[in-house]
């Protein structure tokens, strides 16, 4: 089945740089939108970044022009850059992506890496 595994959580001092992964694996035909969401604590879950097929970009207003989004199709993997970070980024962060089985599109969701930022 379909699976998106991502990588590059950890710990950072406020200030520093991560980058996390995302690789989508799986019987599919394409990639359409990637993205990143993201929970803290008693949050609900919120988008942060998207990318979408044609490479626009989106962004939360609370992580725009700190972060990044870019997409290696031939990888079928997308890409967080999170620079500046800031105690208030510490969530789990979650991949999304909508993917074309060949028959019909669906919405798969990876399995969550941790990010904190300590001041």
């Amino acid at each position: 089945q379909v699976q998106l595994v991502e990588s590059g959580g950890g710990l950072v001092q406020a200030g520093g740089s991560l980058r996390l992964s995302c690789a989508a694996s799986g019987p599919f035909v394409s990639v359409d939108s990637m993205g990143w969401y993201r929970q803290a604590p008693g949050k609900q879950r919120e988008l942060v970044a998207i990318i979408t097929a044609d490479g626009v970009e989106n962004y939360a207003n609370s992580v725009q022009g700190r972060f990044t989004v870019s997409r290696d199709d031939a990888k079928n993997t997308v890409y967080l850059q999170m620079n500046s970070l800031k105690p208030e980024d510490t969530a789990v962060y979650f991949c999304n992506a909508r993917i074309y089985s060949g028959m019909y599109y669906a919405r798969y969701w990876g399995q969550g890496t941790q990010v904190t930022v300590s001041s």
